[in-house]
């Protein structure tokens, strides 16, 4: 019968095309404290105690987000790639000493030859950055399996890329890598994705998951998302809940257990348009 202590990042984020209109966070048992804080990259960390014996801890978030996606993007007639690493080089201003800061390697993401090598197929001189990064983003999703059983949360990014197979977490490090490889900045973006059944299927309550996908710094249009395992940019069925330099900076919930026993976690989220809960 453990004693816990744990750190949750499961409020989503306002940024652009998104808006968290309300949240909740239950907690059983009762935590003997609870205490909200922002995170370096301002993401919403609350951290908690249970300090009783028990036996399960259940975290339930609940939020109402107003998503409506990002603006329509002409990809030919973005920046040139090296156009942009270059002149975010020489930005001192705060918001691109900001940004620049992705363009490094972090615990779980490395650059290489390998990597920057892959990278280089959708990256050749002067090639808009989003009509490349959506061509990275194409072959990711082309040539690596999803495949839950090949990796784990833990496993080496250059396992992943040696055997193109893994999860959601593995392509958006494999392809943050690649990018940081070029000189560019890309961050981690942890969340949630509504998924839709086919047609004639019922939706089922507790179908959605936790997802991830990444963000790509395009210097005059800013941030935009790549989803390399669904092979999409995101819109309104994606939302942003944490971002940082890898999974370690974002992970949903992490914490300390002191006791006996054994204890195993499960997770299930569920995504759910506002006006089909008012039918």
């Amino acid at each position: 019968m453990p004693v816990s202590h744990n750190e949750v990042r499961l409020t989503p984020r306002d940024a652009p095309g998104q808006r968290c209109e309300s949240h909740r966070l239950l907690i059983a048992p009762d935590p003997a404290d609870l205490r909200d804080r922002m995170d370096f990259f301002g993401n919403r960390a609350t951290s908690f105690s249970i300090l009783e014996a028990h036996h399960g801890l259940s975290v339930t978030a609940t939020s109402l987000v107003d998503v409506s996606g990002p603006t329509a993007l002409e990809e030919t007639s973005s920046p040139r790639w090296e156009d942009v690493r270059d002149t975010l080089r020489r930005d001192a201003t705060p918001g691109g000493l900001a940004s620049y800061q992705f363009v490094f390697d972090s615990p779980r993401i490395s650059s290489s030859k390998p990597l920057r090598s892959f990278a280089q197929e959708s990256f050749p001189p002067k090639r808009p950055i989003v009509e490349a990064a959506l061509d990275l983003t194409a072959r990711i999703h082309e040539q690596f399996a999803y495949d839950p059983k090949a990796t784990s949360v833990n496993t080496p990014l250059e396992d992943v890329f040696s055997n193109r197979r893994g999860v959601c977490q593995d392509f958006a490090h494999i392809e943050i890598g690649c990018l940081r490889s070029l000189g560019l900045a890309s961050r981690y973006v942890s969340g949630y994705l509504r998924t839709i059944p086919p047609p004639g299927k019922p939706r089922l309550v507790g179908a959605d998951a936790s997802h991830a996908w990444l963000s790509v710094y395009c210097g005059e249009l800013g941030w935009i998302d790549f989803d390399p395992t669904n092979n999409v940019i995101p819109k309104s069925d994606h939302i942003s809940v944490a971002w940082g330099r890898d999974y370690s900076d974002v992970c949903p919930i992490r914490g300390a257990f002191v006791g006996g026993g054994q204890h195993s976690m499960t997770v299930s989220v569920d995504v759910e348009p506002l006006d089909m809960t008012q039918k």
